[in-house]
């Protein structure tokens, strides 16, 4: 199967569940792995910004890598969130993670020392050179502070091989446009922003990687489908059931919000690691007023 064919569709930025004292839950964790393949998502994104991945480190990352491999047993590829602002330690987590199992890895841009363009593109490059799996760069500048223009992608798509997709969630359609319109053939643009997934598609992405699939694969994973083959007047109706709950998801932080409809489902408890905290009283009585109107 192609890289293509492998993440075209949906892929999830799955949650970690944990228990009340920080440990995490593996038994509702392997709960949500099966409720994302059953609800027929394309692919598991592990240890991404939802999943927590700011807060778990060293063998502790390596054992939940190990864990969804075991569990996913084959069913859909996986991809493992590793990246950083310091170069070398993503390039080090490339040889000590065991990523067996894995078909790609998801690495988000570096944050926080905001390098200009070259140092993003030399981070990158070093990246191409020496990882073991397809990669996918993540542009999220609302998290990283720093956007990954156009141009510094363009140049990524075009001289590193082992980069064959972008997770581009800057909201900027300029800046998509010019991506798509300019890059490789065989460079994938997915959405990162689930609100504005369907008119991506339109303008030529291939697909998301979301938040709102934590809780509803089912239909989203059907929406991005039914916009890949054309037929928008579909997808729309699927679109517009969930922009309430996707505006929801992110009001008072993510995975806040989605780990308060998720554990209202019996999938996890509404539990995080600090500094994430739980969404207020007040917020998960709207959430709970969005559930009961989507049903």
């Amino acid at each position: 199967m192609s890289l293509r064919e492998k993440f075209r569709g949906t892929g999830v930025a799955i949650i970690t569940p944990f228990h009340e004292d920080g440990s995490i839950d593996w038994d509702s964790f392997s709960k949500v792995i099966d409720f994302q393949i059953n609800g027929k998502v394309e692919y598991l994104v592990v240890l991404g910004t939802t999943g927590e991945s700011g807060t778990i480190h060293g063998e502790e990352k390596k054992k939940v890598f190990s864990f969804v491999h075991e569990v996913n047993k084959g069913r859909v590829p996986l991809v493992a969130g590793i990246g950083g602002n310091d170069t070398q330690e993503v390039l080090e987590g490339f040889r000590y993670f065991d990523l067996e199992g894995y078909d790609a890895i998801l690495s988000v841009s570096p944050y926080y020392n905001k390098p200009n363009p070259e140092g993003i593109f030399r981070h990158y490059q070093a990246l191409d050179a020496a990882t073991p799996l397809p990669i996918i760069l993540y542009n999220v500048p609302s998290r990283t502070g720093q956007n990954v223009n156009a141009e510094t992608q363009l140049r990524i798509a075009h001289a590193c091989k082992n980069i064959f997709a972008t997770k581009e969630a800057s909201g900027n359609f300029e800046q998509i446009h010019a991506i798509i319109k300019n890059k490789p053939d065989d460079f994938m643009v997915i959405s990162g922003d689930d609100g504005i997934t369907l008119p991506m598609i339109a303008c030529g992405a291939e697909g998301l990687i979301s938040v709102i699939a934590n809780a509803y694969p089912k239909d989203f994973s059907e929406m991005v489908r039914l916009c890949l083959d054309g037929n928008f007047k579909e997808a729309q109706k699927l679109h517009y059931k969930y922009v309430d709950i996707i505006h929801s998801l992110f009001t008072e932080g993510s995975p806040s919000g989605v780990k308060a409809y998720m554990s209202i489902m019996g999938l996890c408890k509404n539990s995080f690691r600090s500094p994430v905290w739980p969404v207020s009283d007040q917020h998960l009585e709207k959430i709970r007023g969005l559930m009961k109107a989507a049903e």
